[in-house]
């Protein structure tokens, strides 16, 4: 069903994908009004089922990872499945997938086959290392993504061991380039006229998608001779910018990397010699001089209270931040009145508050419509749609076709 009134309102995804990074790239053109259509095995076991949080045998990064999303079930791998799938991709757009590079070749479902069937399809391939390479049929997950990428060599304290997150940070910036290549390729093909429009493959490595962001990482190698090494939260590149902790025990980030900036934080430290120091005079000097300078305003937050360090650094215009953790952010007043979280409706656990939609436009509301589907909920309206009546799904659904 066509979403008017949303930027890929009419857009159509099949999204055969597993946990976490191309169903997000799904998830995020849903956001958007494209309709997705997740497809899973008859068994239901994505692995993102059973991956925490888990609540009275609910899996909520399922609920809030798929959201929007209708939901069939179908074994591509048996004869009768392959057939199905390629009927059912005539009328998508676009085919998301994430498996092991040429594991849909194996299943008969190689590239040559799928644009025999439909011309216009764009197929995203996201893995973790691309289509090519040595590397190419390695499994990988957001960890070793974030390792090889050089990322997780940034994270941690001086000499001290590597650092992840607590989060699968790979994952979702490589699902956010999936969501953009998506709606690159469809803006390229939607330019030419209906009968000239062809679909794209897209080979998105991970890997790759965590190299991008680290932009000036090689350039800084290459000339300097020196790989960016671990500083906690100390930025090498800016300074004073750290995590400081308030005399009440809260932590604060602070960033004064601009030159007016630090002479407003010195103003706010009440220390306005230190703006006119040659040490500190500029970013350049700053950052040959950072572990003195942080030394200094370490002592001067460690002072004061949150409240009184928030009062100081506001009225000088210092940009910081408590370092928040979801429970603050869910109680912002900022967040609250941008409605920054949404409320989505499931029918087993109620409202499971989730990040609304982002980015926005102004004076249009784009709405989440659902939590991430059961498995195979919408079989009977999908392959309806593909002529499949009700009798003959009922016994694809005998044979575990579906």
């Amino acid at each position: 069903m066509a979403n008017p009134g949303y930027p890929l309102g009419g857009v159509r995804i099949l999204d055969m994908a597993t946990v976490f990074a191309a169903p997000f790239a799904a998830t995020l053109c849903g956001d958007m009004g494209a309709e997705v259509v997740k497809l899973e095995l008859p068994q239901g076991n994505d692995a993102l089922r059973g991956l925490a949080p888990v609540h009275e045998g609910h899996a909520l990064f399922w609920k809030t990872g798929n959201r929007g999303k209708k939901g069939i079930s179908l074994d591509v791998r048996k004869p009768e499945g392959r057939e199905l799938f390629l009927r059912l991709i005539e009328g998508f757009d676009v085919l998301v997938e994430n498996f092991r590079t040429g594991t849909l070749d194996g299943w008969g479902l190689d590239i040559a086959t799928l644009h025999a069937r439909n011309p216009r399809l764009i197929v995203l391939r996201l893995t973790g290392f691309g289509q090519t390479g040595p590397y190419a049929r390695k499994p990988g997950f957001a960890r070793i993504f974030e390792a090889m990428s050089g990322l997780t060599h940034l994270s941690g304290e001086p000499g001290g061991a590597p650092q992840h997150m607590n989060y699968p940070l790979g994952d979702a910036i490589a699902g956010v380039f999936g969501a953009f290549a998506i709606a690159t390729a469809l803006a390229e093909r939607n330019a030419l006229p209906r009968g000239e429009q062809r679909g794209a493959e897209i080979d998105l490595s991970a890997t790759e998608a965590l190299m991008r962001i680290l932009d000036p990482l090689a350039a800084e190698y290459r000339f300097s001779g020196v790989a960016r090494e671990r500083t906690g939260s100390r930025a090498s590149y800016t300074a004073p910018s750290n995590v400081y902790r308030s005399a009440d025990g809260a932590w604060i980030t602070l960033v004064g990397s601009s030159d007016p900036i630090f002479a407003r934080l010195c103003t706010a430290m009440e220390r306005p010699e230190l703006a006119k120091d040659p040490r500190y005079r500029t970013n350049v000097e700053r950052t040959k001089h950072h572990v003195e300078l942080d030394d200094i305003v370490g002592a001067w937050c460690a002072d004061l209270p949150l409240q009184e360090l928030s009062r100081r650094l506001d009225r000088c215009e210092v940009p910081f931040s408590k370092v928040y953790s979801i429970a603050d952010a869910l109680e912002d007043p900022h967040f609250r009145a941008r409605e920054a979280f949404v409320q989505l409706q499931d029918p087993e656990l109620g409202s499971i508050p989730a990040p609304a939609i982002v980015p926005r436009f102004a004076g249009r509301t784009f709405a989440v419509s659902s939590v991430g589907p059961a498995t195979g909920q919408d079989n009977a309206q999908i392959y309806a749609g593909i002529g499949v009546d009700a009798a003959r799904l009922a016994s694809l659904k005998e044979a575990g076709v579906v």
